[in-house]
């Protein structure tokens, strides 16, 4: 074992692998709770999705230990639920059959994209401020969802939107505010899950507020449901909407993966001299791999979690770590009531805080130069305020094509945007004239 995982060569040792394994599982096993109540919104069934999500949770992380040996985590992703959700069954009003359909598809393409090499092809085509500043537009939008599903943020016939008062009438907000300042105080105090503490610290304050309802005879073991298998709708593949959400996940999923994995690798000293990441067909193909498991089950599309820094701060180096996390995914299988107590305002200082995480790309967008700025501005803006990422990626492309066309920068455009660009154009031509 310790040959195969190459512990020697690595520096490592089999406790240190089990540390870290168990560290990024405590740092990442909050999305047991949160993508279930975020697809639940779906109008898909709360138990089958969290069998779903830690199954496919653990097939990823199984094929990232054994096919890339890094000690990297996958599961559902926080942002892709959302837009699962929010953007295209609630937004679009499609049904979440068709969004796991784009899910699947998204996944097969990105399996052969993981053997040909064509992701370079793509991730050249997407200007680079665009791509962090859909991180930064998603974190925002993952915030107000936690907002909203607090009750901390509410419609107002006079402003819009406003901040909800912390009293007795207004219990779940008050409850994840505290929930907030909890997992605040745990990061920067750098404890170990502090995401996952958070929430079960909140959802134990929730009692006597009479947020958090514990049934009668309550016992934290349970068969675990059964998940959906294979539920698909096959019957839009061939509209414009469907590329659109197809290309949300495909776009999202491929540049998340990408960036945390080329940021655990950094953080764990595996790059070689010239920053390439060891195995990384492999391991772009687990992420690939779990989100067809995830799509046949019934939940969103299967990503990196940047959570696995975690992990290997605590001293994980290779796959065994990965394996850790696998197996308390299955483990975490039978103790589906414990999960089913945490209530909306324990997962939302979690969404909230997962926004600020995703946030902090934006230092690295430049700003300065108006043609790259302006899209990323954009981008970042339409996805929160319209409720929507799709509509954030379209208004990003689009601006970004205008602006290099009017400044004749015309080389700073890939072929594959100018293309992206004029299909969104055409979409909103025809949105505005049916």
């Amino acid at each position: 074992m310790s040959e195969f995982f190459k512990f020697k060569e690595r520096n490592t040792t089999l406790g240190r692998e089990i540390v870290g394994g168990v560290t990024t599982f405590l740092a990442m096993s909050y999305i047991l709770a949160v993508n279930p109540d975020i697809l639940s919104k779906a109008g898909m069934e709360w138990n089958s999705v969290f069998t779903a999500t830690s199954i496919s949770a653990a097939i990823a992380t199984l094929v990232m230990a054994f096919c890339a040996n890094l000690p990297v985590a996958l599961a559902p992703g926080l942002g892709l639920n959302a837009f699962f959700t929010f953007s295209v069954v609630i937004g679009m009003g499609c049904t979440w059959q068709f969004a796991l359909t784009a899910v699947l598809v998204e996944g097969l393409l990105f399996i052969i994209l993981s053997f040909f090499g064509v992701r370079e092809a793509i991730m050249q085509s997407i200007p680079a401020n665009l791509r962090k500043a859909v991180s930064v537009g998603i974190g925002l939008f993952i915030t107000i969802i936690g907002l909203v599903n607090a009750g901390i943020c509410s419609d107002d016939p006079a402003t819009l939107i406003t901040f909800a008062n912390f009293d007795s009438a207004h219990a779940s907000a008050l409850v994840a505010a505290l929930g907030l300042i909890i997992t605040i105080v745990l990061y920067v105090l750098k404890v170990p899950g502090a995401i996952l503490i958070g929430i079960v610290l909140t959802t134990v304050v929730g009692i006597p507020f009479g947020v958090t309802t514990v049934p009668d005879g309550f016992t934290p073991l349970a068969t675990p449901a059964a998940p959906y298998f294979f539920q698909f709708d096959f019957s839009g593949i061939l509209s414009l909407k469907f590329f659109i959400v197809f290309f949300t996940f495909l776009f999202t999923d491929l540049f998340d993966t990408i960036g945390t994995l080329l940021g655990v690798s950094v953080q764990a000293g595996l790059t070689d001299k010239n920053g390439n990441i060891p195995n990384a067909k492999g391991a772009l193909l687990s992420d690939a791999i779990g989100t067809v498991a995830g799509a046949c089950l019934g939940t969103s599309t299967v990503t990196s979690f940047v959570e696995s820094t975690s992990g290997v701060a605590a001293g994980a180096r290779t796959g065994f770590a990965s394996v850790v996390t696998a197996a308390l995914f299955l483990v975490a299988l039978f103790l589906n009531p414990l999960f089913a107590l945490i209530p909306s305002a324990a997962t939302a200082p979690a969404l909230i805080f997962v926004g600020f995480l995703m946030t902090k790309s934006v230092t690295e967008i430049d700003f300065k130069e108006p043609t790259e700025g302006i899209p990323a501005f954009l981008t970042i803006a339409v996805m929160p305020f319209s409720y929507s990422v799709a509509r954030g990626i379209v208004w990003g492309v689009i601006s970004y094509a205008i602006c290099k066309l009017v400044t004749r920068k015309f080389k700073d455009v890939h072929f594959i945007t100018w293309v992206l660009a004029l299909v969104f154009i055409a979409d909103l031509i025809f949105e505005a004239v049916k």
